[in-house]
């Protein structure tokens, strides 16, 4: 990554602080220039409204104009981009104001470093990146630790992220099998009967495993390797008595396991596995007085070595933009700070 401070492309004016200046981005391949730019420019208009600059095309590139600071800033994120776009990387719906956000908040990150912790599943074209610093983060401890909690609201990656490690590590041969489970708890309301055998009952909880699965994999790989039981979906309660050898074990919505589950689950690892647990402690749906398995577990298992914990916030969320509006309102009304 080029230091944006020592870039002999921008060409920044003199004015006094505070004034009206500008500063010329020169990228001569027009290939990188309409791949930054967007689809009718919407890259551009996205950077102008949030940092309140003016960018206009030029014959040798892009032209920023606006307030010192706000062209600096312009300017470092552009620069970043360019550098990015020209080593071949791609970006996705809403990469863009998360990249204006990060660096908003500290000018001194590198988008580069995001794309350096790249996973790569054998057979998919595009690799998987992480879209903030904490899912970077979290993506070092799931390498680096055997058992890691990733606590945070919905979509913040949690789940999609470890799915990603644990097919990667499938693939590279690292683990014989995946195993993937999550407790079969009613989100706040009664479903009733469910007609079937007991695969079929419980499936409806396991659908969100799945729709992830099939997004690394593709369907009929995915459900051949199912079938061999190289890849298991199943229930938190089928994991009672085994032992996990050389598996990558995933409990999703772990806020609904009572802490003798959770004590259950853990102490299945055997040799050469891992066990990521993912779960958001907002949205507990045990019933009243049970006390969570994941705010015990974060609780008792706290600063033991070889456990990773990483907290998400609202900031890592990576759905649509105003999930994370909404992840904040609630947050501040649980917390009694809401105001009418």
């Amino acid at each position: 990554m080029r230091d944006p401070g020592n870039d002999k492309t921008k060409k920044k004016s003199t004015q006094p602080q505070g004034e009206q200046t500008s500063a010329v981005i020169e990228i001569p391949d027009m290939d990188i220039l309409r791949t930054l730019s967007g689809e009718q420019s919407g890259n551009l208009r996205k950077i102008e409204r949030s940092l309140d600059v003016r960018i206009a095309q030029n014959p040798e590139g892009l032209v920023i104009t606006g307030q010192d600071s706000e062209v600096e800033l312009a300017a470092d994120l552009l620069d970043q981009l360019t550098a990015l776009i020209a080593q071949g990387e791609r970006f996705f719906h809403g990469d863009i104001e998360r990249a204006i956000s990060m660096l908003s908040a500290n000018k001194k990150v590198r988008l580069e470093e995001l794309f350096r912790d790249q996973v790569k599943i054998a057979g998919r074209k595009y690799s998987i990146t992480p879209k903030t610093f904490r899912q970077k983060e979290y993506i070092e401890t799931i390498k680096s630790h055997d058992i890691v909690f990733g606590i945070g609201p919905a979509g913040t990656g949690k789940t999609y992220l470890a799915m990603a490690m644990a097919v990667a590590a499938l693939m590279q041969k690292e683990v014989k099998r995946v195993v993937l489970c999550r407790p079969a708890v009613e989100a706040g309301e009664k479903l009733g009967f469910l007609p079937g055998d007991m695969a079929e009952k419980v499936n409806p909880y396991l659908r969100p495993l799945y729709d992830a699965l099939h997004d690394m994999v593709d369907y009929e790989k995915a459900d051949e390797m199912i079938e061999k039981g190289i890849i298991e979906v199943a229930p938190l309660a089928f994991m009672r008595g085994r032992t996990l050898s050389k598996a990558f074990v995933i409990l999703d919505e772990a806020q609904n396991t009572t802490p003798v589950q959770m004590k259950m689950l853990l102490t299945r690892l055997g040799p050469q596995s891992k066990c990521v647990v993912t779960g958001d402690a907002t949205q507990i749906d045990l019933p009243r007085g049970v006390h969570s398995g994941l705010t015990d577990a974060a609780t008792v298992l706290k600063g033991i070595q070889g456990i990773g914990f990483v907290h998400f916030t609202g900031e890592d969320v990576i759905r649509h933009p105003l999930v994370s509006r909404v992840v904040d309102a609630y947050k501040k009304r649980d917390q009694g700070d809401h105001r009418d």
